[in-house]
C-alpha cells in the first residue's frame, strides 16, 4: 500500500536534513585537519632550521632525549624529526647510539597538539576532565616508556639489539612513499594560506582561531543527535575491545602520517563522553606504531643499513614500550585521570598545570644553556 502523500514531504526533509549533517560533519572536521596541518606547516617553516641544529648537539643520551623532544615540539611532527635522525645517520653525522634516544624524545614531543585540542573544553570542568586526561595519557605513556627504557638502552641496548635484527630481515628492501590522503584533502588549502602568508606567527595564529572554531562547532554537534546515534558505532565496532581499537590506532595514523592528528581526534569524542580513557588508551598505543612507517620507509630509501637500524629503532622502542606498559596500563590511565581531575578542578589549578605544561618545554632548553 503507498504512503500517504502527507508524509512524502515529511520523509524527503528528513533525508535533506541528515545529508545536511553529514556535509556539516564533514565540512567541520575538514577544518580542524586543515587547522593541524597548518599549525604544523607553521612550526616547520619557524622551527626546522632550529630542529636541524638541535640534532646536531647530542652529546649524551639524556641531552639526546630533550633534543628529540624539543625538536618534535617545535616542528609538531615525530615523523619529520625521526626522518631528519635518519638522514643524519644515513650521512654519517649521527651515530645510531646517539640517534636512539632522540626517538624516544621524539615519541614525546608529539603530544603538544592534542593538550591545545583539550583546551576547547575548558569552560566545561566535567567535559575539560575527561578531554585533558585523554590527552596526556598518551604523554604518560610515553614518559613512562623512555623512564624505564632509556637507563636499560644505556647499559645492554635492547633497543638497538631488536632493530639490528630486524634490519637483517629486511636487508635489501628499497624504499617506497606512502600515500597521505590527509594532505591530499587540505593540502592545497594549507599551501594556499600559506603561500599568502609566508610567516610562523601568523599561520599559528590562524591555525589556533581555525581550530577552536571547528572544535567548537564539532563539540556542539557531537552532543545532539549524532552523538546519541554515533556511540553505539564507538563501543560495538571501532572501540569494542583494545585490539580493535589499537588496530584503529596503527591504520588510521600510518594513512594520515600525523599521530597528531588521529589522537587529537579522539581528545573531543573523550570530552563530550563518547569514549572512555580506557577506550583511548590502546587506540593512542596503535598511534605509536603507525607513526613509525615513515621513518621506516624513509630509511628504506637511503640504503644505508645504519639508517635502516635507526627507522626500525622507532618501532622497536614503541614495542617494548607496549610490552612493559600494557600489562601496566592501570598506571598511566590512572596518572591520567588525576592530573585531568586536578587540572578541572578550579581555574587556578588549571593554570598551575598549563604553567608546568610550558615549563616542561622551557626546562630542556635552561639544560642545554648550563
Amino acid at each position: 500500500m503507498p504512503e500517504p502523500t502527507s508524509l512524502q514531504p515529511h520523509k524527503k526533509a528528513s533525508r535533506i536534513a541528515v545529508v545536511g549533517s553529514v556535509l556539516y560533519f564533514l565540512g567541520l572536521l575538514y577544518l580542524f585537519f586543515f587547522s593541524i596541518k597548518l599549525m604544523s606547516t607553521a612550526f616547520r617553516m619557524g622551527g626546522l632550521g632550529i630542529a636541524e641544529q638541535l640534532l646536531n648537539m647530542a652529546a649524551d643520551p639524556v641531552a639526546g632525549l630533550f633534543i628529540g623532544f624539543l625538536a618534535t615540539s617545535l616542528i609538531q611532527s615525530s615523523s619529520t624529526t625521526t626522518s631528519l635522525i635518519v638522514t643524519m645517520v644515513a650521512g654519517d653525522i649521527l651515530t645510531v647510539g646517539a640517534a636512539v634516544p632522540m626517538l624516544m624524545g621524539a615519541n614525546i614531543g608529539t603530544t603538544t597538539t592534542n593538550t591545545l585540542v583539550s583546551l576547547g573544553h575548558i569552560t566545561r570542568p566535567a567535559e575539560f576532565k575527561r578531554a585533558f586526561a585523554a590527552s596526556t595519557v598518551h604523554d604518560f605513556f610515553n614518559v613512562l616508556a623512555a623512564m624505564v627504557i632509556l637507563p636499560l638502552e644505556i647499559f645492554f641496548h635492547p633497543v638497538e639489539k631488536m632493530a639490528t635484527f630486524m634490519e637483517g630481515i629486511f636487508a635489501g628492501a628499497g624504499g617506497m612513499s606512502l600515500f597521505d590522503p590527509l594532505d591530499a584533502v587540505v593540502g592545497p588549502l594549507v599551501d594556499l594560506v600559506s603561500d599568502a602568508l609566508p610567516a610562523g606567527l601568523p599561520l599559528i595564529g590562524i591555525a589556533l582561531v581555525v581550530l577552536f572554531i571547528s572544535l567548537r562547532r564539532l563539540m556542539l554537534f557531537m552532543r545532539g543527535v549524532f552523538l546519541e546515534r554515533m556511540a553505539s558505532l564507538f563501543d560495538r565496532v571501532l572501540f569494542r575491545n583494545d585490539a580493535t581499537s589499537f588496530g584503529l590506532g596503527i591504520v588510521a595514523t600510518a594513512a594520515v602520517q600525523s599521530s597528531s592528528a588521529t589522537t587529537s581526534l579522539v581528545v573531543p569524542l573523550a570530552g563530550t563522553g563518547a569514549l572512555s580513557l580506557r577506550q583511548i588508551f590502546p587506540y593512542t598505543l596503535g598511534a605509536n606504531i603507525g607513526t613509525t612507517i615513515t621513518a621506516i620507509l624513509a630509511s628504506m630509501s637511503t640504503g644505508e643499513p645504519a639508517a635502516v637500524v635507526v627507522g626500525l629503532a622507532h618501532f622497536s622502542f614503541n614495542i617494548l614500550g607496549i610490552a612493559i606498559f600494557y600489562p601496566l596500563r592501570a598506571i598511566p590511565i590512572w596518572m591520567a585521570q588525576k592530573l585531568g581531575a586536578y587540572a578541572a578542578r578550579t581555574k587556578v589549578s588549571s593554570a598551575r598545570v598549563m604553567g608546568a605544561y610550558v615549563a616542561l618545554h622551557i626546562i630542556p632548553i635552561i639544560y642545554f644553556i648550563l
